[in-house]
């Protein structure tokens, strides 16, 4: 029998530091919920969950921003529809307009009805805006939407200048505009380009227009339906990888919780080892 080194009580201690230590990261995992807290607890699993939980924010931003989009769509779809509605209007009147059946005054009347729906386009080209942008302008009109969590991943949309300088002009560089008509005037109309033609070229424009932003519109809602699908998948592979299983280290802390309880009555038995020495020397 030896006093000097209690071997059974090292090898009680040690294994009681061992439980305690493993209790330990089993109350660390349950209260966090995490499997992986650091580096040292998984070092490839933390690696791979840091590049999903990139990736899924990235998800989910570029959900917000084609959601941003849409918004800005329908804010300029919103404004063309007036534009079409009143160019609607102005055809109405043009065809009335060239009847002559009409006094000079009627022509007049007619007339100042178009001047006014003309400044009316050319205020919702001015003012028409998302987030102090200003779309209908044509300043800046090149638009680029972040629809993805990766560089490159974007749409580009252009929405066209709809003011009264751009409205009834075409690809073969016919330069009369909405803001030329004037039926007031017999002479002039009968001598320029009919305005009934000005004004069909300009609502095809606005047509033209609308139709490609509802075709981006409903693209970039497919875009955020897939976002949505994607981030729930990524989520959930990130959740395997990271997420602890808590039925399984409820199980652990209870087996390690024993053999705490277990190792310290040990410790406390193999301390008593030693007061054997004393019967011997009496």
């Amino acid at each position: 029998m030896k006093i000097n080194n209690n071997i059974q009580a090292l090898n009680a201690y040690r294994n009681l530091n061992q439980n305690q230590n493993a209790t330990s990261k089993n109350l660390e995992k349950l209260s966090s919920g995490l499997r992986i807290n650091r580096a040292a607890d998984d070092a490839a699993g933390l690696a791979i969950s840091e590049k999903m939980r990139s990736q899924i924010r990235g998800l989910k931003q570029a959900e917000r921003n084609a959601m941003d989009g849409i918004s800005l769509i329908q804010t300029a779809e919103g404004a063309l529809t007036e534009v079409h509605s009143m160019l609607q209007r102005m055809r109405e009147l043009a065809v009335q307009g060239v009847n002559d059946t009409n006094t000079q005054e009627d022509r007049e009347q007619i007339q100042k009805e178009i001047d006014e729906l003309v400044k009316e386009i050319d205020s919702i080209s001015d003012k028409t805006e998302f987030n102090t942008r200003t779309l209908l302008d044509g300043n800046d009109n090149n638009l680029f939407f972040q629809i993805g969590a990766n560089s490159g991943q974007n749409v580009e949309i252009n929405i066209p200048e709809m003011s009264s300088d751009i409205l009834g002009t075409n690809e073969e560089f016919t330069t009369t505009t909405i803001k030329d008509i004037n039926i007031a005037n017999e002479d002039e109309y009968a001598e320029g380009e009919d305005p009934i033609s000005v004004l069909d070229r300009a609502i095809s424009y606005v047509s033209d227009t609308r139709a490609q932003l509802g075709a981006l519109q409903n693209r970039m809602e497919h875009t955020i339906n897939n976002l949505q699908v994607t981030h729930e998948n990524l989520s959930s592979a990130e959740s395997r990888i990271r997420d602890a299983d808590m039925a399984l280290e409820m199980t652990e802390f209870t087996r390690n919780n024993i053999l705490n309880q277990s190792a310290t009555a040990m410790l406390a038995q193999a301390n008593q080892l030693p007061q054997g020495v004393l019967q011997l020397l009496q």
